[in-house]
């Protein structure tokens, strides 16, 4: 026979959060066998700084876990207390139990997984019984932390990094350039691995292009969806002079028709020179300026036929 189960409103089992508080103090390991992280020591009402943190326990290294239960939906006041808890404190993780999560507080707490060193866990609380047996607790992680959720913070991190940094080169170089040509003049700073600019025909532009380890100037030709054909042909008839573009830049150029791709380039790779050796920075820069300037003036006349 198979009874059937019932939900208990949180208030006929706990009348009060503190109340609430006693019984997890006292019945830690319930929260143990749920967070796959042995908690000891727990200790009610401890101070941080104006503030009285519900619980604070300690990990397996000693480490102080903060505990903060909320018999209701889950409120931007108890998530700031939790990140005020937990630097007061100097806490490694954070146990936020809640009677409803609100969907913007389950976002939060993932991003805070993936942004922090620090562990945080979304914990929803309800009790049950079943044939009117004496209630009991039923708790279910709604977020915790992951090597995954980690990683992805990690790599977000890096990102948000490179494209600082990206900017900061463009914003560099493209006050050196405007010294020497305007064929970038007007042209923003952005956060790609490219900067472009028109090259006086529609589907056909000039394009600085920086990677970590090298950085190239080339000639990008695609007008869009629908115009391989146009693009083919153009990147043929330039092709065709490919001896006179090459002598007026003063050194070989790639040539990439990209077969089986719609777009079409020609391109120089100017080796030793990226964004990771920021103290090369000046130097790369300069390289970059002098190539396009050459590699411009060398293409522009066969472009302006197309």
């Amino acid at each position: 026979m198979i009874g059937k189960l019932e939900r208990v409103a949180l208030r006929e089992v706990w009348q009060n959060e503190p109340q609430f508080t006693r019984w997890l103090q006292e019945n830690i390991d319930v929260l143990n066998g749920l967070i796959d992280v042995t908690l000891s020591n727990p200790e009610r009402e401890q101070a941080a700084g104006d503030f009285a943190v519900d619980l604070v326990a300690e990990d397996g290294s000693g480490n102080p876990v903060i505990i903060e239960n909320q018999l209701e939906r889950s409120d931007h006041d108890h998530l700031g207390k939790i990140i005020t808890y937990l630097t007061s404190l100097g806490a490694r993780g954070a146990v936020w139990i809640v009677a409803e999560p609100r969907p913007e507080h389950v976002a939060a707490i993932s991003w805070l997984n993936e942004s922090s060193s620090a562990s945080f866990w979304l914990v929803k609380v309800e009790a049950i019984r079943i044939e009117g047996s004496p209630p009991a607790p039923l708790l279910t992680v709604i977020v915790g932390p992951s090597s995954e959720g980690k990683q992805v913070g990690q790599t977000k991190r890096e990102l948000a990094a490179r494209h600082i940094n990206r900017r900061r080169f463009w914003e560099q170089l493209l006050e050196t350039a405007k010294k020497r040509t305007n064929l970038h003049a007007g042209i923003s700073p952005g956060i790609d691995n490219w900067l472009s600019t028109g090259a006086g025909r529609t589907g056909m532009r000039w394009m600085y292009v920086i990677r970590m380890d090298d950085c190239q100037v080339e000639l990008y030709i695609d007008r869009g969806d629908g115009s391989e054909e146009w693009n083919k042909s153009t990147f043929d008839k330039l092709c065709a002079h490919r001896e006179d573009v090459e002598r007026a830049f003063g050194g070989p150029l790639e040539w990439q028709r990209l077969e089986g791709k719609r777009a079409c380039r020609i391109r120089k790779v100017l080796e030793g020179g990226g964004l990771a050796n920021e103290d090369e920075w000046p130097k790369t820069q300069d390289a970059m300026i002098d190539a396009m300037i050459r590699f411009e003036q060398a293409l522009r006349p066969f472009v302006e036929r197309c």
